[in-house]
């Protein structure tokens, strides 16, 4: 026999406040406030070949659409390659690339931050190259953990750059190939 206790406020015995439930799915312990599990999860992917430097990434980019897929919360939005967060707290940025590169050429994916919606840096790297004396395609992979703390001037953006001619990263609308994925883990 299962039983269900429904309270929005449990205290000691002296009365004092320690555990706080809202209702939805946060509850307070001791002042510190927890929620129930990841509460914003997203993808996006590259739907057409890249083959030149760019920076920012603007076009070309949709959010999955693939049989299956399902996102958790808002989602993220892109304009003109700046991608806006919905809200604050940790994020898991993982970007992926598939590629191919000419011989004695490399192929790079930047994943750059700014803080004040302006000053964007490098914080992760994606890079694959030919062998030397053939092309070669490869996938490769970057994260960084981001720490979001005011959504309208912490945003992150993709660049591409030393593609040499013959070389691309790889995009298609059918399937990920080259993808972006944002996990918002915990409070900031």
């Amino acid at each position: 026999m299962s039983s269900i206790l429904k309270v929005d406020q449990l205290q000691d015995s002296g009365g004092n406040e320690i555990i706080t439930s809202n209702g939805s799915g946060t509850i307070t312990v001791n002042n510190q406030t927890f929620k129930n599990g990841i509460t914003e999860a997203d993808q996006w992917r590259l739907t057409a070949h890249l083959t030149s430097n760019t920076n920012p990434i603007s076009a070309n980019l949709e959010r999955n659409d693939s049989t299956g897929f399902g996102y958790i919360g808002t989602g993220m939005s892109v304009s003109s390659g700046t991608w806006t967060f919905p809200s604050t707290g940790i994020w898991l940025i993982r970007a992926k690339m598939n590629c191919e590169a000419i011989s004695n050429d490399n192929v790079v994916l930047r994943t750059r931050i700014t803080t004040d919606n302006s000053t964007y840096v490098t914080v992760a790297e994606a890079n694959d190259s030919g062998d030397g004396s053939a092309t070669g395609a490869g996938g490769v992979m970057s994260e960084f953990l981001f720490d979001c703390t005011d959504t309208s001037t912490h945003k992150v953006q993709f660049s591409s750059t030393s593609i040499g001619s013959g070389s691309y990263i790889i995009g298609t609308s059918s399937y990920n190939t080259t993808s972006f994925t944002f996990v918002r883990l915990g409070d900031t």
